[in-house]
Order: C-alpha cells, then sequence, then structure tokens
C-alpha cells in the first residue's frame, strides 16, 4: 500500500529549542505515522511568510509559536470562531482548496493542564504578559468562570503593572500564570518581578516554559509552599488537538 506523505511544520523565530519539532518527530517515527514529517520554520519576520509557502506547496498544517501567533492572522483565509475570539492563532490547517484556516489550541491545553489543580478557593488569576499565549489562557479562565487580571511593565487600561502588586494582590488572586518568555533556556536564572514572600500553599504558580523543567519562578512559589505546574502538559494537550485538527 502507498504511503501518503504529509509536511507539518512549526513556524516562528529562534525556535531551535522547540517542543514540537521533537514531539511530532517521536510521533512520526512509529510506523502507524509513517510517511508525516515535521520541520522548523525559522523566520526572522512574518513577511517571510509569504515565500516560505509558496516555495512549500505540499505542507498540511503548521504549529504556530512566539513571536506570530497574533501576527499570522491576516496570512489567513479564515479563523475558527475561537480563533477569532481568543485573537491569537497556534495551528493553521490547509484545506483541500489550498486556503489557510487558524485555530487555537493553546486555550485547550492550559484549560485541560490547570483543571485538576482547582480547589474552590482558587477564585482569581492574574495573567503575567499580553503576548499572543495569554489570549488563549484569558479565553480558558473565562470557560472555568475564573475571572482574571492582566499584568504587564506598564499599567493600561485593565492591566496592572508588576509595581502594584502586593500582600494584598496575592490574597485576592491565587493562581499566577506566566506567559512571558522569562525563565527560559538559557536565561534560566530569571523571573517575573514579583514579591514572592507572599505565595502560599493557597497558591498555584503556573509556567507556560516547560524548558527549564522548573523556571526560576515555580522554584521561586514552590520555597513558599505553592502548587506549581510547568507548560509541558499543556504543549502535549494542544499538540494532539493540532493532530486532530490536521487531520479531520
Amino acid at each position: 500500500m502507498e504511503v501518503i506523505k504529509k509536511r507539518f511544520g512549526l513556524l516562528g523565530r529562534n525556535i531551535s529549542y522547540s517542543f514540537s519539532k521533537g514531539y511530532f518527530t517521536e510521533k512520526f517515527s512509529h510506523e502507524v505515522f509513517e510517511g508525516n514529517s515535521y520541520e522548523n520554520f525559522d523566520i526572522s519576520e512574518i513577511d517571510h511568510l509569504t515565500g516560505l509557502l509558496k516555495n512549500n506547496p505540499d505542507l498540511k498544517g503548521l504549529n504556530v509559536t512566539i513571536p506570530y501567533k497574533e501576527q499570522v492572522i491576516p496570512f489567513l483565509n479564515k479563523l475558527s470562531k475561537k480563533a477569532a475570539l481568543i485573537g491569537a492563532v497556534n495551528t493553521i490547517k490547509f484545506t483541500k482548496n489550498g486556503k489557510l484556516k487558524g485555530y487555537n489550541t493553546d486555550y485547550y491545553g492550559f484549560k485541560k493542564s490547570l483543571k485538576p489543580l482547582l480547589e474552590p478557593h482558587h477564585r482569581k488569576a492574574l495573567i503575567l504578559g499580553t503576548g499572543g499565549a495569554s489570549k488563549g489562557v484569558a479565553y480558558a479562565l473565562e470557560e472555568l468562570d475564573i475571572p482574571y487580571t492582566f499584568v504587564s511593565r506598564e499599567a493600561k487600561e485593565n492591566i496592572i503593572d508588576y509595581d502594584l502588586i502586593n500582600a494584598t494582590t496575592f490574597d485576592n488572586f491565587q493562581i499566577i500564570i506566566n506567559c512571558t518568555p522569562v525563565g527560559t533556556s538559557p536565561n534560566i536564572e530569571a523571573c517575573p518581578n514579583l514579591p514572592y514572600e507572599f505565595f502560599t500553599e493557597k497558591h498555584i504558580a503556573y509556567d507556560l516554559i516547560y524548558n527549564p523543567e522548573e523556571t526560576q519562578f515555580l522554584k521561586n512559589a514552590k520555597a513558599h509552599g505553592a502548587v506549581i505546574k510547568n507548560g509541558y502538559d499543556m504543549l502535549i494537550f494542544q499538540a494532539e488537538k493540532a493532530w486532530k485538527i490536521w487531520n479531520k
């Protein structure tokens, strides 16, 4: 029987460390997925996507990572309802008629990985960062009926800055989610600027970063008793969701 070859890949910048390539390459090493391949498409700016698509007409699907989850949207023909609501895309399906449709599976992966940790006292969340990944997290929290506030280096409408975070903040917000790249390998000693002494066993510290496995953010929160979680399970859940989208 002839093996149908399908090419997939990851779109991003400086993505040699990527989880997705390792994950899908391992998945495709099993006989049942023979003929599938996955590669990194590392582009320095989003405008290079046009040429990339032209030179790779046999692509069937892409994952999208930092910094293009929002920038990629104008290049797509269509968005799923949830991707449109979220305003960020991390999965692209190449339809049979050659159109590009954007989806967001980040929110699904985050929601599925956070849910088992939730207890009644986890009432509100702080989202550190305002990039594409934070939008998927915010949407998942909405589906879980957990109110949230964004934190950024500059205060804007509906966004507080780090300088405003104090003991009262930690009393009011029991879930702290790092959606910034601060603490990613190789800069593993860096961490978001928080008063970590106010973490308690009533808090969840969640870091979307998975490399290192335990970031400085997570170490600092754990030292004060917080429940900690990195982004590894989220990545697996979102990757499997992407696989289903590409093949449905």
